[in-house]
């Protein structure tokens, strides 16, 4: 009997590496479990030091977590590749349409061009490049925290 319903989108965490990887998560977050237990221990026999690394190891551990919990989020929801849905370039403030090479912050070297036509089409794309990057970038660098 043939199922009618579509595979599930989970169905990659019960793969050969998915598997692996989890096994390594396990492995890691139990280790780091045990050297925050082993500092606690050490620092209740008299090491001032471990009492700092007793707090720092489980923290490490919900961080491996949370990277894991992500990693599989990003899994099932993939970020948009780039070519997949190509929105229309809009060049960032200051930028000519034709690239406006030799203003007074830019200036053009003087002498012949390969053709006529040729360096003006590759300028045109590589600021359609740029601004598509400016776009990409857009709020990178701000504190993003769990959604």
């Amino acid at each position: 009997m043939v199922s009618s319903r579509p595979a599930s989108r989970w169905r990659f965490l019960v793969a050969p590496r998915w598997l692996g990887w989890h096994l390594f998560v396990v492995a890691a977050v139990a280790g780091m479990l045990v050297l925050g237990d082993w500092q606690f221990r050490r620092a209740e026999a008299g090491n001032a030091l471990s009492w700092a690394y007793t707090f720092e190891w489980p923290i490490f551990a919900v961080f491996a977590v949370v990277f894991w919990f992500k990693t599989i989020r990003d899994e099932v929801h993939p970020p948009q590749t780039p070519g997949a849905a190509e929105a229309p370039v809009s060049l960032p403030a200051g930028a000519g349409a034709g690239g406006q090479a030799g203003t007074a912050e830019t200036p053009v070297a003087e002498g012949p061009a390969d053709e006529p036509g040729e360096e003006d089409e590759e300028l045109a794309a590589y600021n359609a490049y740029l601004a598509r990057l400016h776009n990409e970038v857009r709020g990178h660098g701000r504190w993003h925290g769990l959604r």
